[in-house]
């Protein structure tokens, strides 16, 4: 993904500029230069700090995979998570889920969309990591759901997460737990943040450490802190529902967004 108005050369001339930068250090007569150059030097690193990519390219599924227990012995299963008309499927049987190949910390991911026939559930998963961790099919995570009606649930599989009034959330104390049979979930702050079935709806993720920060349509939905993750795969899955997705982008940041 290219940021709007940059400059192709502009990493060249930064290495050029920094060099530059340290030999002019012991000359006071250039301070005029060197604040120049400061400013310059914050600027792109800035610039490269906000840089994010796309997790989608609208044409297959490169910087994916699958882990799809019904296909590991039957060549006859066909995948749930496709690619239609530019935008990324998941088809929502057999269950599964479609894994990045990379890990990652500290962002800020936006995803678009919708449930193309009768709304069902689905689920980002952040922090993902040892695959078929809960029930032989969810790997190791927090689930931020995506389900109709309760979007923005956290999900404890294998991991944990703590919010605000989380025992009113989640219920009893001593019940906790990121394994079978545990209160797993946490309840989302909101009622009615979701649009109709059919409509396009955003869902924005936050990583930060070990906070993770929600938002669905721009309402705030839920707020965990002291994660036993900060890091890990993002899935998405496949569990009972057509699910489209138009948006998958991600960006490194260092805080979360008020």
């Amino acid at each position: 993904m290219k940021p709007k108005n940059s400059l192709s050369n502009f990493p060249q001339f930064y290495v050029i500029l920094k060099r530059s930068l340290k030999s002019k250090m012991k000359n006071m007569k250039k301070i005029g230069f060197l604040l120049i150059s400061v400013l310059l030097i914050a600027s792109y690193e800035a610039f490269a700090e906000e840089k994010g990519k796309t997790l989608f390219n609208g044409k297959d599924l490169t910087g994916w995979h699958w882990d799809v227990p019904e296909m590991d012995n039957n060549a006859g299963v066909a995948n749930p998570f496709i690619v239609r008309n530019g935008l990324l499927v998941s088809l929502g049987l057999p269950a599964g889920h479609l894994i990045s190949d990379d890990i990652y910390m500290d962002y800020r991911l936006e995803v678009e969309y919708r449930f193309a026939a009768k709304p069902g559930n689905c689920g980002v998963l952040v922090h993902a990591s040892t695959p078929r961790a809960l029930y032989k099919m969810f790997p190791k995570s927090i689930e931020v759901q995506m389900q109709h009606e309760s979007a923005g649930d956290f999900w404890c599989i294998g991991e944990n997460i703590i919010t605000p009034g989380m025992e009113a959330r989640r219920g009893p104390k001593e019940e906790w737990g990121g394994t079978e049979g545990k209160r797993r979930q946490i309840k989302n702050l909101t009622d009615g943040s979701e649009k109709p079935a059919g409509e396009w709806n955003s869902m924005v993720i936050e990583c930060v450490g070990r906070e993770v920060k929600v938002w669905v349509n721009g309402d705030l939905v839920n707020y965990g802190y002291d994660c036993t993750a900060d890091r890990g795969q993002i899935a998405l899955q496949a569990e009972g529902s057509e699910v489209e997705f138009r948006k998958l982008e991600l960006r490194p940041i260092t805080k979360l967004s008020d």
